[in-house]
């Protein structure tokens, strides 16, 4: 049997593979559970500086696969990936959405969640909930609007418009767009430049960003985060790096 959910653990970085480009990559329940699982996975592992999520195929992901289900089984069905989405979006590690396709539905709040986006040409987005009679989850109309802003996040939920290449470089959706070759280059890219700083600071001021665009930081937790970057091995292994105008060792701690 095919396994729909692959992870590989290569430090610097983790990634995470949806793996039924048949099925243009769609989630069903078992898919979530090994989403968690993976996700645990990666938690677990100390050196790690970066997380990847992909997709095999034409497509990143088409959401939920619950085109079986009507009514309260389809929001039953649907909410422990709006779960998964929300875990990933407070991960620890910064974490990169390579969008080798197209992303539909449910999947463009769990690209959303991610800290980049970077996507090859051609790539086409839309979110069809209304289409379907459907009410979007909140916390990802919320996420929408923290990171994209209101318009364009009517654009997409109001109007079910299809939003290209163009459109979501344009509107921030999308951080970088590469030929369908180069994906695997920029990506390697972004995780050298993530995994060659401290990352205490990173994985620090991550959460800090985080809760400076919801509007709930936790000053006091944020301050603590400063302070312990202060004192830590890295911040003194930058300054003699700086000084002996030298690439710096990061150790984590």
């Amino acid at each position: 049997m095919t396994e729909t959910v692959l992870v590989e653990i290569a430090p610097p970085r983790a990634t995470i593979l949806l793996n039924k480009p048949d099925k243009h990559n769609a989630l069903d329940p078992g898919d979530v559970v090994r989403l968690e699982a993976a996700l645990d996975r990666v938690e677990a592992e100390t050196d790690l500086r970066a997380l990847v999520l992909t997709g095999r195929g034409k497509s990143f992901c088409s959401g939920m696969d619950v085109s079986a289900l009507q009514g309260e089984a389809r929001a039953r069905a649907a909410a422990p990936l709006e779960s998964f989405i929300n875990r990933l979006a407070e991960f620890r590690l910064p974490t990169i959405c390579a969008l080798n396709g197209g992303v539909y539905g449910g999947a463009t709040d769990l690209a959303l969640a991610c800290d980049f986006r970077i996507a090859v040409v051609g790539l086409k987005m839309f979110v069809p909930p209304a289409k379907l009679g459907i009410h979007y989850p909140v916390n990802g109309l919320r996420r929408a609007v923290e990171r994209l802003g209101l318009p364009i996040a009517k654009r997409m939920f109001l109007t079910a418009e299809t939003l290209d290449d163009q459109h979501l470089l344009a509107c921030g959706w999308v951080d970088r767009l590469v030929q369908k070759g180069g994906l695997d280059a920029a990506v390697d890219d972004l995780v050298a430049r993530i995994a060659a700083l401290a990352p205490l600071a990173v994985q620090g001021m991550k959460k800090t960003l985080n809760g400076i665009a919801r509007g709930d930081l936790d000053e006091a937790a944020a301050k603590a985060r400063i302070a312990t970057c202060l004192m830590s091995e890295d911040h003194q292994e930058g300054l003699r790096a700086f000084a002996e105008k030298r690439a710096p060792v990061f150790k984590g701690r």
